[in-house]
């Protein structure tokens, strides 16, 4: 018995298989029925029909599938959601045009005062360990980055 018809993924509700018979052109619908395995013959508007209903079924399933958020909706799910807000377009786009213009103001500056400024704002060190760091005094290292933060400023037109 050869089957014309192309292997379709199907919905768990969907509790028959229809195969076209081509060597005899007959039409069979397969169900099971408790646990036993019934065979009946189809005239080819039912074969058509139940056809039409598994592609639109299928189309269902993909669009599902395709459009549907499938992430747990448990409550601290849905609360950690709500404190990180998904970002538009725009505002990520905005955020990566004032990173680049933060990252050539800093660069304009000299290279102590980059180093100084990394080593307080990015690697959260304290003024008192940069001036250890750098045998210099806790001023020095506090007149530095403020100069350097003016001259960012300067520079982004703030």
């Amino acid at each position: 018995m050869k089957n014309n018809n192309p292997k379709r993924r199907k919905s768990r509700d969907n509790p028959y298989i229809i195969k076209h018979v081509e060597n005899s052109n007959t039409y069979i619908v397969i169900f099971n029925s408790n646990n036993i395995e019934n065979k009946i013959q189809i005239s080819k508007e039912i074969y058509e029909a139940l056809n039409q209903f598994e592609l639109d079924d299928l189309k269902q399933l993909n669009e599902k599938d395709r459009h549907y958020e499938r992430l747990e909706q448990s409550e601290e799910f849905l609360f950690k959601r709500s404190f990180n807000k998904n970002k538009s377009v725009e505002d990520i786009v905005e955020e990566k045009i004032m990173n680049d213009k933060l990252k050539t103001a800093i660069n304009m500056l000299s290279n102590i005062q980059k180093r100084r400024i990394k080593k307080y704002y990015f690697d959260s060190k304290t003024l008192n360990e940069i001036a250890l760091e750098e045998h210099t005094s806790h001023q020095a290292i506090s007149k530095s980055i403020a100069s350097g933060i003016e001259q960012i400023k300067k520079n982004l037109n703030l």
